[in-house]
């Protein structure tokens, strides 16, 4: 049996050398291929980094470029908001107009101003929104101005008079139309 323990320790001992033999190569193997690993890691993480910032600039372009042609479309609607009072005056002035035969090239002259601001207007964006007599109200597109006795059942919650007319500027409402409707 000491043979035996002998035979086997001596086989511990020549492995054991070996290994003190190899160890400083395959340690440096290890620790090659470890770098790499770490390279390759690192290399990994600044790609996705980059296509990250790569895809947010991206998206910051086309927000950027969209909040723009936005705000070309609705640059002007301070002005069209403050003209607006002025083609409401004109319309009246044409219907006060009308009544007088006596003003009829006055008449003439007041449309023609009148429609040459309307054209004006409607070439920078601007639509008028088309409400009329017998229409269904709604909160959301009307603006109520005051509730008045229905002269029949059918306008019962239907437009019965617009008070002023209302705007679009693009897609935006400016300003809504006051109606009065029945109750």
């Amino acid at each position: 049996m000491t043979k035996k323990v002998n035979k086997e320790d001596l086989m511990e001992e020549k492995d054991i050398a070996q290994e003190s033999q190899e160890t400083p190569e395959i340690k440096q193997e290890k620790e090659e291929i470890s770098i790499e690993d770490k390279l390759k890691e690192e290399l990994s993480k600044e790609k996705e980094k980059f296509l990250r910032l790569f895809a947010e600039f991206e998206n910051y372009k086309k927000r950027t470029s969209k909040e723009r042609i936005e705000l070309f479309k609705t640059a002007s609607e301070d002005v069209m908001v403050s003209i607006l009072p002025i083609l409401d005056d004109f319309e009246r002035a044409l219907t006060h107009i009308d009544d007088d035969k006596e003003a009829e090239d006055l008449r003439k002259g007041v449309l023609l101003i009148y429609q040459k601001l309307l054209s004006t207007l409607e070439q920078k964006g601007l639509q008028v929104i088309k409400v009329k007599k017998g229409d269904s109200f709604d909160a959301e597109d009307h603006e109520a101005v005051t509730q008045i006795p229905a002269p029949s059942k059918k306008l019962k919650g239907k437009i019965i008079e617009v008070i002023e007319k209302g705007y679009k500027l693009g897609d935006k409402v400016i300003r809504f139309p006051k109606v009065v409707i029945g109750q």
